[in-house]
């Protein structure tokens, strides 16, 4: 029959129509939804159409959320390497970069001569980042992550958005704390919470112990 689906459109808009009043009239027609109120307007059971009055409000931002990334670096309050950097300057990111937006110093040991496996000076053009992900896809070490911190805007281009290391840097508890299954899930295939090279030193350790008391 001609029209039946023109109906069924209109049916579902007036029912988002008249839901909305009656959850304008359920929070008393608050310019803002309590606090306590807003993860349920966000879930699956919100009822009606509602604006979300940034910035005194914001969205929940999903766990696999990406924006510009950050560098991951131990805890602060580590007992054995407290702030050390889980970077080991490969360049594997900045090779992977399709804008080209990651710059890398290294750094030589002045006795040995041999790289220093840790970057000396770390850069990201946020301007130019396009939060793609492949950095933190690529890098062999976890060392590199998406944030969720959208809030990035200055008025100065030319020098608050080019990210040093220093800004860059962020403790293994702030990954843990934005995006746990994920966290979980990486030290679940890498074999333990910590940095590669440390897990496999203390395996080494064990294996020592292990021939020493044979």
């Amino acid at each position: 029959m001609y029209g039946t689906g023109l109906w069924r459109g209109l049916r579902v808009t007036l029912k988002h129509f008249i839901d909305t009043y009656i959850e304008d009239i359920r929070y008393g027609f608050r310019r803002h939804v309590p606090v306590e109120a807003f993860p349920e307007r966000q879930g699956l059971e919100a009822r009606g159409t509602f604006t979300v009055q940034y910035p005194e409000e914001k969205l929940a931002t999903p766990e696999r959320f990406r924006f510009i990334p950050f560098l991951v670096v131990e805890n602060y309050d580590h007992p054995e390497r407290p702030g050390h950097d889980w970077c080991t300057s490969c360049g594997i990111c900045a090779k992977v970069c399709p804008p080209q937006c990651i710059w890398i110093v290294r750094s030589d040991d002045p006795e040995t001569g041999r790289p220093i496996p840790e970057p000396a000076e770390f850069y990201i053009d946020i301007d130019i980042c396009m939060n793609c992900g492949f950095c933190a896809e690529f890098c062999p070490f976890d060392a590199i992550k998406m944030d969720h911190d959208y809030e990035l805007a200055s008025y100065d281009r030319t020098t608050a958005h080019i990210f040093d290391k220093q800004r860059l840097s962020k403790e293994f508890r702030y990954w843990q704390s934005i995006a746990p299954t994920r966290a979980a899930e990486e030290a679940a295939a890498r074999g333990g919470w910590e940095h590669k090279d440390v897990l496999k030193q203390k395996q080494r350790e064990a294996k020592d112990k292990g021939a020493a008391a044979e």
